[in-house]
């Protein structure tokens, strides 16, 4: 099972709290994150890309980095381990956005990949003029089909002359191409994000559930065989989760609790007035985000334990079927790296071979 690391690219990484670890993003900080994780052998890193946060006491995401150019920086430094930048299709045309992944490709000597995104949070775009409309959330998933297409055809042969009902290419040429082979990602959990992965992606993420319920996921891989079964492609599923380990499981749940306790409520509150603006679907990752249940990590799947007992959770992800890896955050960026290396790693039957 591969083992990624959701770099902290915005401020405060993935915890709405008052009470959790409060930084700014910065490319020092990412830089160690990165060389910790290689260190160990993890497997990639990626980042996503907000362009707005939620507010609050906390200003949840109000400061953030941008993912090409962060994960080029981090291309330049890192060696072995994979990396993954995040692109907002509604602001890079696929032509420029292919051009932008063969630039890292070049950096990285054949480690870049891509994850898209088709905007869920109207503000980030209305504030400059680039929402569409409230019909992309209808439509979102076949404008990106034409974009992946672009990408696919311009990385394979360097020249599109693609004609579509969103982008028009006019013998179009992106060159040179990429020496690695550029794995798409992406994030989509309702029907028609999946059917998208199951057509397109190399990769498709889901959110885990629950506290400490390491297998509740397991149906987001089931929905993506039935759909992957129309297409045969192989396409496995990422897990993105979060870790909050200690010495015991009680001093890791003091943590938690502690996080839990200290919940900016009005970045809460944002959080959950974007999640509902989408009405064509409710099996989407956006709703799971905004559940107002635990929305002080934004409902991801949480694992809060020991060293032990997060590894024994771990291995048990692994065996969901075709669970490809999981993508992991932490209440403290650095310490969590290091922890993960050097206490829950060796302990993982799943990650014996690192």
């Amino acid at each position: 099972m591969q083992v990624g690391v959701f770099i902290p690219i915005n401020n405060n990484g993935w915890l709405i709290s008052e009470n959790s670890p409060q930084y700014m993003p910065s490319f020092d900080l990412n830089k160690a994150i990165a060389l910790k994780a290689e260190a160990h052998g993890l497997d990639f890193l990626l980042s996503m890309i907000k362009l707005r946060g939620f507010g609050g006491k906390t200003e949840f995401w109000e400061y953030g980095l941008e993912s090409f150019t962060l994960m080029a920086g981090l291309a330049a430094v890192t060696d072995r381990i994979k990396i993954y930048a995040t692109c907002p299709t509604l602001l890079i045309p696929p032509a420029f956005a292919a051009r932008m992944c063969n630039t890292i490709d070049s950096i990285s000597h054949g480690r870049f990949g891509l994850n898209l995104i088709t905007g869920w949070q109207r503000p980030e775009y209305s504030q400059m003029g680039m929402w569409p409309g409230d019909e992309h959330f209808r439509n979102r998933y076949d404008m990106l089909s034409e974009y992946a297409h672009i990408l696919r055809e311009l990385w394979a042969t360097g020249v599109s002359d693609y004609k579509g009902s969103y982008y028009q290419m006019d013998d179009c040429r992106v060159r040179p191409k990429p020496e690695g082979d550029i794995k798409l990602i992406c994030a989509g959990s309702s029907d028609a994000g999946l059917a998208f992965s199951a057509q397109y992606a190399d990769y498709a993420f889901c959110l885990g559930k629950g506290v400490n319920t390491p297998k509740a996921f397991a149906f987001n891989n089931e929905r993506l065989a039935l759909a992957t079964e129309k297409t045969g492609r192989d396409v496995s599923v990422f897990v993105l989760v979060m870790v909050i380990a200690a010495e015991t499981d009680e001093q890791a749940m003091e943590k938690w609790i502690h996080y839990r306790e200290g919940v900016d409520h009005d970045a809460v509150a944002w959080l959950g007035e974007q999640g509902a603006a989408d009405k064509t679907s409710t099996t989407t990752n956006v709703r799971q985000l905004a559940d107002k249940e635990s929305a002080v990590n934004l409902n991801m799947g949480t694992l809060v334990g020991s060293y032990e007992s997060i590894a024994r959770m771990l291995d048990e992800m692994a065996e969901v079927p075709n669970t490809g890896g999981v993508l992991l955050t932490f209440d403290d960026f650095l310490e969590g790296v290091e922890a993960f290396g050097t206490r829950i790693q060796p302990l993982m039957k799943s990650r014996q071979k690192r």
